[in-house]
């Protein structure tokens, strides 16, 4: 098979993304939805189990998360919907059955505008709708050695939206990019935690390969276990290869359902891929139906906070911030909110910058040394604020700053901080004379190429300089100090 017989075909690509929906309770019961550390099977109840006679009550929460997604996803919110039984037999659907939607969903149609490799891309999306999770499948080894299945069903109930996007993906890369806008518009509108590997936000790719001139088109195939963005990409490049390849040599590609291996990094099929009718949809008896009225939806809409998207690019507009500054800033909604009480009600494009650059360069530097959580900064605003205007004062230097940043206290004013570890600016000439003194003494080939004409030599003269003070003096005092000494001779 040659290249240019693969390039023949071109990838289609769906995705459908269940995400875990930020709510006290489950989905049609009271127990807490938060599962994370709980003993196996005790935050459950009949509901939870399916117990005969045990009635599901919908949570009020869940669907206000829902629509509010919807509404980010430019949805129309269609003024009836249903739930439905969408029965099949797992052990860890302890009901035979589970509550989701069918042919009435909450959300329909709306699109999703991200970028991918850097070029502006939108995407479809079908429908939003809202259902309950499963429980989960714990394999170990036995006593025996024997492999066991053993059941929780702490998770079964909690509440899920399934987002499904129309097949406008055309590659690997721009599903893994789609992926990341759409967890970051959940996070940002405070629908979903979207943790990946806690199984809050998980994708089953769809996908198909033709050729471009319509002659041939293979069966879709759906990608399971999938558990990072990484994992998305590198298993639909795998697919989409094979596909290409069973296609080029005469194969077929059946409809089916594959898993993703990670450590072969291969697709392995699983099953033939069901059908609407395999799962004999019908109205959910115990739950009527849903009448969502303009008085439900427009709070909603009124409430929804500005998008990633349009924020990054209000940030470049407004405060003159490089595109990829900005995007790292607007990349988690409490970062954004911390840059914006730093710069104020009225920045000029300065100090946006210079804030940018402190919380870019380094408190997301000291974030990721501490391993802390991608929304979460080490200094508050306030403490931000605080230490821009003390360098930006001379009260501390910049090398002083960054040396002083790791050792503030959670709840200490930068000022303070560098007054009890002695990194405040130097108000002594004498230990500023005496500094310079030994630099020049220390550096005889620096002060050689100064005075030869090399100006830029001065540079290495004023960081040994501020070295010898600790970083504490100021760079222009030293400057002015050793620019008097070397004209002196």
């Amino acid at each position: 098979m040659s290249a240019r017989e693969v390039d023949r075909f071109e990838t289609v690509i769906g995705l459908e993304v269940h995400a875990q929906l930020l709510t006290r309770s489950k989905m049609y019961c009271g127990c807490s939805a938060e599962y994370t550390g709980a003993p196996p099977n005790t935050a459950i109840c009949p509901v939870c189990l399916g117990l005969p006679g045990a009635l599901p009550v919908l949570n009020q929460a869940a669907v206000q998360s829902a629509l509010l997604t919807g509404l980010a996803l430019n949805s129309e919110v269609p003024a009836y919907n249903k739930l439905d039984r969408k029965n099949y037999v797992y052990p860890d659907l302890p009901k035979g059955y589970q509550i989701s939607q069918y042919d009435l969903p909450l959300c329909v149609g709306g699109r999703l505008t991200f970028e991918s490799e850097g070029v502006p891309r939108t995407v479809g999306i079908t429908r939003v709708h809202v259902e309950e999770d499963t429980g989960r499948l714990v394999h170990r080894q036995g006593e025996q050695g024997e492999e066991i299945s053993l059941v929780d069903l702490n998770r079964s109930g909690v509440p899920l939206m399934e987002i499904v996007g129309e097949p406008d993906l055309r590659s690997p890369e721009e599903a893994r990019d789609y992926l990341i806008a759409l967890r970051q518009i959940l996070r940002y509108i405070g629908a979903s935690t979207g943790n990946m590997e806690e199984g809050a936000f998980r994708c089953d790719a769809n996908i198909s390969t033709r050729a471009t001139d319509g002659s041939l088109v293979g069966a879709k195939v759906e990608v399971k276990n999938m558990n990072s963005f990484r994992a998305v990409e590198r298993a639909l490049r795998y697919e989409e290869q094979r596909q290409r390849e069973v296609l080029a040599t005469g194969g077929t590609i059946p409809q089916e359902t594959r898993g993703w291996v990670e450590d072969r990094g291969v697709t392995v099929s699983q099953r033939t891929k069901e059908q609407a009718h395999d799962y004999r949809y019908f109205p959910e008896p115990d739950l009527p139906p849903l009448a969502v009225t303009d008085e439900m939806v427009e709070p909603l809409r009124r409430g929804l906070p500005e998008l990633p998207l349009a924020r990054r690019d209000r940030f470049v507009e407004a405060f003159g911030l490089p595109p990829e500054d900005a995007a790292l800033l607007t990349g988690e909604r409490e970062i954004a909110d911390l840059f914006e009480q730093v710069v104020g009600a009225n920045p000029g494009t300065a100090a946006a910058r210079r804030a940018a650059n402190w919380i870019v360069n380094d408190l997301m530097g000291l974030q990721r040394q501490r391993g802390l959580p991608p929304e979460t900064l080490p200094l508050s605003a306030v403490q931000v604020r605080d230490l821009i205007d003390a360098v930006e004062a001379g009260e501390i230097t910049g090398r002083a700053a960054k040396e002083l940043l790791p050792q503030i206290g959670s709840h200490e004013l930068p000022r303070d901080a560098a007054a009890r570890l002695n990194l405040l600016s130097l108000n002594d000439a004498d230990t500023v004379r005496a500094a310079v003194d030994e630099t020049l003494a220390a550096f005889p080939e620096a002060v050689a190429d100064y005075r030869g004409g090399k100006k830029a030599a001065i540079g290495r003269l004023i960081g040994e300089t501020i070295k010898r003070t600790g970083g504490r003096a100021r760079p222009d005092e030293v400057r002015a100090r050793l620019e008097q000494v070397l004209a002196e001779a």
